[in-house]
């Protein structure tokens, strides 16, 4: 069934942050029903997950420290996609800089949303492969851990209390099914 968009009657910035920015909508919808939403407004070019596989079949893992939940996490390399940056170019960009290896092999495997209710954010997985070392300084506010995990070992992975993030189990999944694994 295909739906008519309903209208925007109004936008405006409701509160801006260093991190945040919150837009109200007032939106009337086909069947007349009228609604104001608040949503957060995601960088315009989105962002990067990066699922980086050694040649040993393994997975490439990071722990740092996520704020949002108050504890280190471990998960893939990501970050945001800078001005006049294409996804190709932050998939490198932060591989150097988080896990310290270039991928030669890049492969787009999907876009998604991480809340599509309230945010406009974007998230682009990328495989990545072909890894050689090369180092590059980054934002990070102190040296991340890197680990590997065995490919094969993905279901232990998936319960490690420490990965929790909704990103990173897409991004598995992902990885899994490309691979003919699942």
């Amino acid at each position: 069934m295909s739906q008519k968009l309903p209208s925007i009657l109004a936008e405006k910035i409701a509160a801006k942050s260093k991190v945040f920015t919150v837009q109200a909508q007032h939106i009337e919808f086909s069947n007349g029903t009228s609604v104001h939403y608040e949503r957060l407004l995601g960088s315009a070019n989105g962002a990067v997950l990066i699922v980086p596989i050694t040649e040993n079949d393994e997975f490439m893992l990071i722990r740092e420290y996520g704020a949002g939940v108050g504890r280190y996490e471990l998960g893939f390399p990501k970050g945001k996609i800078d001005p006049g940056e294409t996804w190709k170019e932050a998939t490198i960009r932060e591989s150097q800089e988080e896990i310290g290896y270039r991928p030669v092999n890049i492969e787009l495997l999907e876009s998604v949303s991480l809340a599509s209710g309230y945010m406009t954010h974007f998230t682009h997985i990328v495989l990545a492969k072909g890894l050689s070392p090369a180092f590059a300084e980054g934002d990070e506010p102190e040296p991340l851990e890197v680990l590997t995990w065995p490919i094969d070992d993905w279901q232990n992975l998936i319960v490690e209390p420490e990965f929790s993030e909704g990103r990173a189990y897409a991004a598995i999944l992902l990885v899994l099914k490309r691979l003919g694994k699942i």
